[in-house]
């Protein structure tokens, strides 16, 4: 372990959050980009959706696989071919002369970023572990998707405005290349005692499942759900989830750990984060499209508008965090639940072509404080409680439940403006309405699943399951070290 790191758990953590800096960046900045993007290489909707799903599905389909081979081969290695495999994809992303070129760059992105956001998290979990101290560290490790997306749209409207859409993709290099020499130099070594089994057919479906699913949303509104395409997808997704359920218990060391769900804490954690994430894709996504289309601004006055929601993410995201280190997860879930609703239904209930801005300010800020709110007691809760050895698996499925979150938000708002996008202001306006009462749905999950998943029974129910967890592992730590003295 280099002795920097022993010292300097802090700067640890920054070199961490450069990680999440660059994936974070890159959402945010694409969605500025979509309408040159549409116009450059002449796609439609579902082609916009594909170049953010692709992106999203990629990572949440192997953020699991990523997070246990971290555990096992160690995190410092994976993370390091991460950071490569990411910077690299990225300058092929601001090359790509089609939309399939793009579409495959972007899914060799989400290669590498599956390597990075739940290992450096699983790094973060092994550096702090003192609770209060991980809280407050996973409180500025969640400010920094803050600081992206306050950065993001001013930067990526820039970009967009002065270059083209493919300059957003050059950010990614030299905080790429700085932070690959900073792990080199600074971040230790670290496996877990004992190595996970790899899981591939699990692996395999959850590829299937994700894949078939997101899908079928997305060519539902082109092709119909009664089309041989999107009934099959349906049933592979059906298929995949029932063979998930069946054959992860089953497994000494499964992808899928279904045994943390026992913890309601945990599920809800999940369940959250799949909700919360479904409506920042979905607000991303159609705000991107109104304020260019509609409005008529350009990318970089677009991008400012955006700032409000962008600033608010980031000021309320480390006092989320001291909340959790102090008061637990429960009140900064419920603000978080509340502030979202009330965001989407502001919009929903006054939505038209000239929304008033201070309307739409208001809005903005709501969404921002409840996002940023939001993802400190996801990560924390997901993380805490679990055996330090399962720490990337635990964290990597909190990842993947945000990941699915924006690409099920992205392809279920995507197909409720399918028609709309591109035509006339009253015709989007229309479909708008309904996509933001979605959104709203999502905001009240948010706030159900936390009053329901943070009291004392849940508690309990997290307490058992740490320490069934521990118990089940202590005894296969046993039994192999047996068998190894046996041989």
């Amino acid at each position: 372990m280099p002795p920097a790191a022993r010292t300097r758990p802090w700067l640890v953590l920054a070199v961490c959050c450069m990680s999440l800096l660059i994936v974070s960046l890159d959402i945010t900045i694409m969605n500025v980009a979509l309408p040159a993007i549409r116009r450059d290489l002449d796609t439609s909707v579902s082609g916009l959706q594909w170049t953010v799903d692709a992106y999203t599905l990629v990572l949440a389909s192997l953020l699991m696989l990523a997070g246990s081979t971290a555990d096992r081969i160690g995190r410092r290695r994976v993370f390091r071919i991460g950071l490569v495999v990411f910077t690299a994809a990225s300058l092929l992303c601001s090359l790509a002369p089609s939309l399939g070129w793009l579409i495959a760059a972007r899914m060799l992105q989400a290669v590498g970023g599956s390597m990075l956001n739940p290992v450096a998290m699983s790094i973060i979990s092994n550096t702090f572990t003192d609770s209060c101290q991980r809280a407050r560290a996973i409180g500025v490790w969640s400010g920094v998707v803050g600081i992206s997306m306050a950065a993001g749209p001013i930067i990526g409207g820039a970009l967009v405005e002065s270059a083209g859409w493919r300059a957003i993709f050059w950010i990614n290099v030299p905080i790429g290349l700085a932070a690959l020499f900073l792990t080199t130099r600074y971040v230790p070594e670290s496996r877990a005692a004992r190595a996970r089994r790899v899981d591939p057919v699990g692996q395999l479906l959850v590829v299937v499942l994700l894949a078939a699913l997101t899908c079928a949303i997305i060519e539902s509104p082109e092709r119909g759900w009664t089309s041989p395409v999107v009934l099959g997808c349906t049933a592979a997704a059906l298929g995949a989830l029932l063979g998930l359920l069946w054959y992860e218990p089953r497994r000494t060391d499964p992808l899928i750990d279904l045994r943390f769900f026992r913890s309601a804490p945990f599920s809800g954690a999940t369940v959250t984060a799949v909700a919360a994430f479904a409506a920042l894709g979905g607000f991303l996504f159609l705000s991107s499209l109104y304020l260019q289309d509609v409005r008529g601004l350009d990318p970089l006055h677009a991008g400012l508008f955006m700032l409000p929601m962008a600033a608010m993410s980031l000021l309320a995201a480390p006092l989320s965090g001291r909340m959790v280190a102090t008061r637990g997860p429960r009140t900064p879930l419920l603000l978080a639940g509340t502030a979202l609703t009330a965001s989407a239904v502001l919009q929903a209930a006054g939505y038209s072509e000239h929304v008033p801005s201070g309307l739409l300010v208001l809005a903005f800020l709501l969404f921002g404080t409840g996002f940023g709110l939001v993802n400190a007691p996801i990560t924390n809760t997901a993380v805490s409680g679990m055996p330090r050895s399962q720490a990337g698996v635990a964290a990597s499925v909190a990842s993947t439940s945000r990941q699915v979150g924006q690409s099920l938000g992205v392809a279920v708002i995507g197909a409720v403006m399918a028609g709309a996008a591109g035509a006339d202001p009253a015709a989007f306006t229309g479909a708008a309405r309904t996509a933001w009462w979605i959104i709203a749905g999502c905001g009240a999950a948010v706030l159900v699943t936390g009053t329901l998943t943070s009291g004392r029974w849940a508690r309990a129910t997290a307490e058992r399951t740490a320490q069934r967890l521990a118990a089940e592992e202590a005894a296969g730590e046993s039994k192999d070290t047996k068998e190894t003295v046996d041989a």
